[in-house]
């Protein structure tokens, strides 16, 4: 089941809220200034625009559209009220969905704009004038605490998810440093194999071949300095095997190092036991799961997410599907091109669904 975003989550909290100080209103306890019925279609209306706005992801214009409604509807329905009550309470509830959509600024003004709304309904007919400003600078001081506690928690969730991901590249980027580590490793060894084997096969060759045409007593010294070049050369041969032996971790434990402990996001990783796959084919795997993981941290606002590689008829496949809110229409942005791309030039293929969560399907020869 797909999760609900923070801002959905936050947007209906505030609809039990709402309906909550609206409740005496909404049932007769006070008369409001228009017709019932009307004023009970401005509240729907403003519950109507506040939720679209918190739930709707794309196109920004239309949650920044109904923001703009719900704030004009809600100052009708304040100003219309002949007994507030804690209907002043609406006003705090829509200054603090602001941090959900736009930058701190406009809450700050929102809250401004409606603190002159409160003014207006508490200044008239009231005796003493040091009651209204008590009540409009208590409502303003809330709202500017709501506002900035809002911000505050939205950076704090927002910087939680960019250690996240910075700790997945981390260990993305520490196991492709150690590939490449070895991979010079195997290149200077290639090159002393070559240079010191070579250099005593041919001397052997050379002994061997200098004991086929002298007398026996003279062979025999030639012999045995051939015995000690081939005892060497087995030596030297021993100790760069050892050195071979040092193989890089397989691809499903590349892959836990990833994906482990990831804060904030449950990972379950499957990998077919018969997955065999070369070198630059593993590189572009590993890439791609750290990329499918920041993504998911950064975007997807998800819970879960699986990862499964498998292979079939010398093809790897790799799988990823989140729980999260997704989008009908994707847009690639460097992060996931940079990935097409890569599969793409080892002469693979790749897929993306947002649809229902985010999914990823990577095909790449396993050779």
């Amino acid at each position: 089941m797909r999760r609900l975003g923070t801002e959905a989550g936050a947007g209906l909290a505030m609809l039990v809220v709402s309906v909550g100080v609206a409740a005496p209103t909404l049932f007769g306890a006070g008369d409001p200034a228009i017709p019932r019925g009307w004023w009970i279609a401005l509240f729907a209306l403003f519950l109507t625009a506040l939720l679209t706005a918190t739930m709707v992801r794309s196109p920004a214009i239309v949650g920044h559209g109904a923001y703009a409604v719900a704030v004009v509807s809600v100052w009708v329905a304040v100003l219309t009220a002949r007994n507030t009550g804690l209907l002043l309470i609406l006003l705090v509830v829509t200054a603090a969905t602001s941090v959900y959509l736009f930058p701190l600024w406009v809450g700050l003004t929102v809250a401004v704009l409606n603190t002159a709304v409160v003014l207006a309904v508490t200044l008239p007919g009231s005796a003493n004038p040091t009651e209204p400003a008590l009540v409009t600078g208590f409502y303003l001081l809330i709202q500017v605490a709501t506002v900035l506690s809002s911000a505050t928690l939205i950076r704090e969730r927002r910087m939680r998810r960019e250690l996240a991901a910075a700790h997945v590249e981390l260990q993305a980027a520490s196991i492709l440093l150690s590939e490449s580590a070895r991979t010079a490793e195997r290149l200077r060894i290639s090159r002393d194999l070559h240079d010191l084997l070579g250099h005593q096969l041919t001397l052997l060759t050379l002994e061997l071949e200098t004991a086929r045409h002298v007398d026996a007593i003279a062979a025999r010294a030639h012999l045995d300095r051939a015995d000690r070049v081939a005892r060497d050369l087995l030596r030297d041969v021993r100790a760069t095997v050892g050195q071979l032996r040092t193989e890089a971790p397989d691809l499903e434990t590349a892959l836990r190092q990833i994906t482990a402990a990831v804060p904030g996001l449950a990972v379950s990783l499957a990998v077919s036991p018969g997955v065999r796959i070369g070198e630059e084919q593993r590189v572009a795997l590993i890439r791609a799961a750290q990329e499918i993981v920041t993504n998911t941290l950064r975007h997807a606002e998800a819970t879960k997410l699986r990862i499964e590689v498998t292979s079939e008829d010398d093809v790897i496949t790799l799988r990823a599907e989140d729980d999260g809110c997704g989008t009908a229409d994707v847009v690639l942005g460097n992060g996931l091109s940079g990935l097409r791309e890569r599969v793409v030039a080892l002469g693979g293929e790749i897929a993306f669904d947002g649809r229902a969560g985010f999914a990823v399907v990577a095909r790449v020869p396993a050779t």
